[in-house]
């Protein structure tokens, strides 16, 4: 998973696989509907494809059960929002996707604990506290790239501090923490790919290539933002 492929023994080469998507669960957010999403991964012969709805869980068992019909393997999976020591800066975003049952579990609890515990303005948070290698067990951890607190502090020539974020997550997660990579347009996105990449290297976290998903077809662009 390290280049967002996803490899089988009867492929002739890797081929991506998304990672980080929203689906119409993410509301006012997105506008990809389950069974379409399903349809076009599997037209397009994609083996695998993750559904990571902004904080919350209630496309898995719609996307489960189409995806596994179809003949293509689900990964569920959240974007969540990591509540930064300066509340002026706001939240950095982050994804978890489950490996097994234990990943299942543990990413239900922390879902639920940031409704409960972490609001803040009505909008659900997860302390860093919370994040521990028994709560995370099960669990790959995505960067959020740009919008994570790795990806702001690269952005912001702070390198250093982004050396021990990435050190913080890696005591949690190990070799399951990546550093994302996406190009999809954003101001400051060629400043935090070349500097993420060099950090990198330099600490050999490993490095997965992502897009934003928030609509299948180009076509959808303007109801995406209506």
């Amino acid at each position: 998973m390290t280049d967002g492929t996803a490899c089988a023994s009867d492929m002739a080469e890797p081929q991506f696989v998304h990672l980080r998507l929203h689906t119409e669960y993410s509301l006012l957010d997105s506008v990809v509907r389950i069974k379409p999403l399903v349809a076009q991964v599997r037209d397009i012969a994609m083996p695998a494809v993750a559904v990571t709805d902004h904080n919350n869980l209630f496309a898995m068992v719609k996307f489960y059960r189409a995806a596994l019909a179809s003949g293509v393997k689900p990964i569920i999976g959240v974007d969540l929002l990591l509540r930064q020591a300066d509340e002026r800066q706001g939240p950095t975003r982050f994804s978890l996707l489950c490996l097994d049952q234990t990943g299942y579990g543990n990413v239900t609890r922390l879902v639920t604990r940031a409704y409960l515990e972490g609001q803040q303005k009505g909008v659900p948070l997860v302390d860093r506290e919370w994040l521990t290698r028994a709560s995370c067990a099960g669990l790959i951890a995505l960067s959020g790239a740009g919008e994570g607190d790795v990806g702001r502090a690269l952005t912001n020539a702070r390198e250093p501090e982004a050396r021990q974020m990435i050190a913080d997550w890696q005591a949690v997660f190990g070799e399951r923490y990546f550093l994302e990579l996406q190009r999809v347009g954003r101001v400051d996105e060629a400043t935090y790919i070349a500097a993420a990449t060099e950090l990198a290297a330099r600490t050999g976290t490993p490095v997965v290539a992502t897009n934003d998903v928030r609509f299948l077809a180009a076509t959808e662009f303007e109801a995406h933002e209506a």
